[in-house]
């Protein structure tokens, strides 16, 4: 068994049943599976791809997405999806170290593609929704003979295959690749039916990107394992939110602070019907209380849920049966999911107390690409370390201070300084620099570079901002650019970035 089982499944006892329903039309669970089986004949007859291989995927949120994912998994080949937001060296970086074999992409990344595939020889790439350079579109090929017949399977494909290669921004630079097997993204898809409820009968909006877990995995799956329909918006716009809400009637939907604030504050949000919503999941970063307020004043319920990338995400969360819920908590641990918080020495601390919060279960990422010694320090005695702290109170509620150490949480988007700081240090005049987090009350957060100049002058904060453009993606470029004499540090001669982050409050402040 694979996962692309649960499309064939609902095919035959819901064959007429919308799988997904987005701008280029309505698939049916029927139409998806044949869909699925094409893809999967296409990918093994016309371009090799065997157990094991990895296909990209740089584009939109759209239907043919997911098709190519099921495809994946039919095939037990290993599936990545890029972040679109990312400037083309961080996606040569990724085609580089996951030896992409093929890249389906949508053609508004033309220029992208034909970038970061120069000098490539062995990846080949499909467009999506059309010709893509020298690519084929996808549905012209599925059109030829000779990929009309033939064999959609690999042999040895289970739940145990590695499939799911989700590239998280890396602390030391570089990003890592968290690698979910399919079995984890079963017992995810079982977590999210405890947690929602869900069933066949749910209608699940859709608009988070799906190259993040919390688009992918916390909704979007679950509901096609469940046999639910789900309503796909390729990109998140609050107006298109709102008239999805009220035309299309969703029972769910994934909305992390940024977008339920952005919803929030559009024109519309005071006269929308919300009616259909029995729940509203959201996480990622802190949530504000006075923004959960808001929304049950309009009779809807919002429910949290923890976890990362590694743990696929469903770790700790909330249902509905258990509102109204402590301001603060994020939820318990998971059916299927065990957590804990413990002290430096590693041990677990008294309820109350403060730690680091560890994760164990099914739904765990099997290790980080190519990076044996990042998984190593990861993964120990079967527990994942998430980096966050936290607590747990007496009746099991878990409760997150900070989310990874020295990690930005910006409009729901995920930044880590060290990689930011590297491109900086590479722009002239910079001799070190800093990037910290600055509260924001749009986007939670936004980066600020605080720099040490060389031979202490203070090079034009406009240029240093400018020496980003095209290395990193923009969602990523600090706010503002802060200039100092020297920057704290430890012992160890390391930047103290929670002494920064003081530096900058100090200076807000006294303005």
């Amino acid at each position: 068994m694979d996962l692309s089982r649960w499309i064939d499944r609902h095919a035959v006892f819901t064959p007429d049943k919308p799988a997904i329903v987005s701008a280029a039309g309505t698939l049916s669970y029927a139409d998806m599976a044949g869909r699925v089986a094409a893809v999967a004949r296409l990918l093994k007859s016309a371009y090799g791809v065997d157990r094991g291989d990895r296909v990209a995927h740089l584009g939109y949120n759209s239907a043919d997405m997911l098709v190519v994912l099921f495809a994946c998994a039919r095939l037990g080949a290993m599936f990545v999806p890029m972040n679109w937001r990312l400037a083309p060296p961080e996606h040569a970086f990724i085609l580089s170290d996951a030896a992409v074999k093929v890249l389906v992409a949508d053609t508004a990344f033309n220029e992208t593609i034909a970038e970061v595939t120069a000098g490539r020889a062995g990846i080949r790439a499909i467009g999506l929704d059309g010709a893509l350079g020298n690519a084929d579109a996808l549905d012209d090929l599925l059109a030829t003979p000779d990929v009309r017949s033939g064999d959609d399977c690999n042999p040895h494909v289970d739940l145990s295959c590695p499939f799911l290669i989700v590239y998280t921004s890396g602390t030391t630079g570089q990003p890592k690749g968290a690698v979910l097997t399919q079995r984890a993204l079963f017992w995810n898809a079982v977590q999210s039916t405890h947690m929602h409820d869900l069933t066949g009968r749910d209608r699940i909006l859709t608009v988070l990107p799906m190259f993040h877990v919390g688009g992918l995995n916390i909704q979007t799956l679950p509901g096609l394992h469940a046999g639910a329909t789900v309503l796909l918006h390729d990109r998140f716009d609050p107006g298109r939110t709102l008239a999805a809400i009220a035309a299309d009637r969703p029972t769910l939907t994934v909305l992390v602070p940024a977008t339920l604030e952005a919803v929030l504050r559009h024109p519309a949000f005071p006269d929308t019907d919300l009616s259909s919503l029995r729940l509203v999941t959201t996480g990622s970063s802190m949530v504000p209380q006075d923004l959960i307020d808001a929304y049950a004043d309009r009779g809807v319920t919002m429910i949290q849920v923890y976890g990362s990338t590694e743990t696929a995400p469903i770790a700790i969360y909330q249902q509905e049966s258990g509102a109204p819920f402590k301001p603060g908590s994020t939820g318990r641990q998971g059916l299927h999911c065990d957590a804990m918080v413990v002290g430096s020495d590693g041990r677990p601390v008294p309820d109350g107390s403060d730690g680091e919060i560890l994760v164990r279960g099914p739904q765990v990422m099997f290790e980080y690409w190519g990076n044996s010694a990042a998984t190593t320090e990861a993964l120990r005695d079967g527990w994942f370390h998430t980096g966050d702290i936290g607590y747990r109170d007496a009746d099991g509620d878990y409760f997150i201070h900070d989310r990874k150490k020295n990690m930005i949480i910006s409009g729901g988007e995920n930044i880590y300084p060290a990689e930011v700081e590297r491109v900086l240090r590479g722009c002239p005049g910079v001799a070190d620099v800093a990037v910290v987090g600055r509260p924001d009350p749009k986007w939670g957060e936004t980066p600020v570079a605080v720099i040490l100049a060389e031979d202490g002058g203070e090079p034009d904060p406009d240029a240093v901002l400018g020496w980003l453009h095209g290395r990193i993606a923009r969602f990523k470029h600090p706010r503002e650019v802060m200039f100092v004499r020297e920057l704290p540090r430890n012992a160890m001669g390391k930047v103290q970035h929670h002494r920064v982050r003081d530096m900058i409050d100090a200076r807000d402040r006294s303005c």
